[in-house]
């Protein structure tokens, strides 16, 4: 993979982002796909192809010869392609769950995947979805500041901008605390994130991260506490909710509201009563 290349932005020096063109509420500016590789081996890696755009994936295609597919989770923004692409490139496809994997086996944490001239360490970082996976590279680094400790790529555990939802059915936000301890323990190295620029600090946005959840679960106990309410997944209770706390959210977006909400409301159920 060259150091430079016309279709893309080089993030780090085994990193260049490719930005699909699926800009939305959800998805911020878009769906960063991103092509990994040794400079000059020839073959390279793709992290989520994104959406089934015939130009975005002849971008992807003109870094070189595609030698595996790596999925971070299920959400169609990043699985989309998926398919067409491997029929195109011949590649297989990794995920943690195996019904997105297409002729491999699935990821699994803690395992060490090498190809493209590099190592790529998966870790399971569940919260977000179910499926949720990041991926360290250990011998990578920032173009300005090559610290050692590698790079993250995080999915969308932690994003560029703003806060990741917490999915409901399907995430889990005791997982997803859980998750953001593990990665903080990397300390200060890039986060390489699905959506949005690339983050300098990934010990510090994982404190920050869990900080604001914390702080929404406080808010929501006092909110339950003046309604007289216990925490339960009733639709009365999360419309009410949202609200309140979420009073300005863009319509467009309740829903992703209305989700945290009720992933807030079952973490508070299952913690132990004073």
């Amino acid at each position: 993979m060259t150091g430079e290349h016309v279709t893309g932005q080089q993030w780090t020096r085994l990193v260049t982002g490719v930005l699909a063109p699926n800009a939305g509420p959800m998805t911020l500016d878009g769906t960063n796909s991103l092509v990994l590789g040794r400079p000059g081996h020839g073959s390279v890696v793709v992290v989520d192809p994104g959406p089934a755009d015939a130009g975005h994936l002849e971008r992807l295609r003109s870094f070189g010869d595609v030698e595996l597919i790596l999925l971070t989770h299920h959400h169609r923004d990043h699985t989309e392609a998926a398919a067409e692409f491997a029929a195109t490139t011949a590649a297989p496809v990794r995920a943690l769950d195996p019904a997105l994997c297409i002729g491999a086996d699935p990821l699994a944490d803690g395992e060490h995947v090498e190809a493209a001239g590099i190592r790529l360490d998966v870790i399971a970082t569940p919260g977000h979805t179910h499926d949720s996976v990041c991926v360290h590279l250990p011998h990578d680094a920032a173009l300005t500041d090559p610290r050692p400790g590698g790079t993250m790529i995080t999915g969308d555990t932690i994003l560029g901008r703003g806060t990741t939802i917490v999915t409901h059915p399907g995430g889990s936000l005791a997982a997803y605390l859980d998750s953001l301890d593990r990665l903080a323990a990397y300390g200060v190295i890039p986060v390489i994130p699905a959506h949005g620029p690339m983050l300098a600090d990934l010990a510090a946005i994982c404190r920050r991260y869990a900080a604001h959840r914390r702080g929404r679960l406080g808010e929501l106990s006092a909110l339950l506490q003046s309604l007289g309410r216990a925490p339960a997944n009733d639709d009365d209770l999360v419309q009410a909710i949202v609200d309140t706390v979420y009073a300005d959210v863009d319509p467009a977006i309740r829903f992703a509201a209305e989700a945290s909400t009720r992933a807030q409301l079952e973490y508070l159920a299952a913690a132990p009563r004073p």
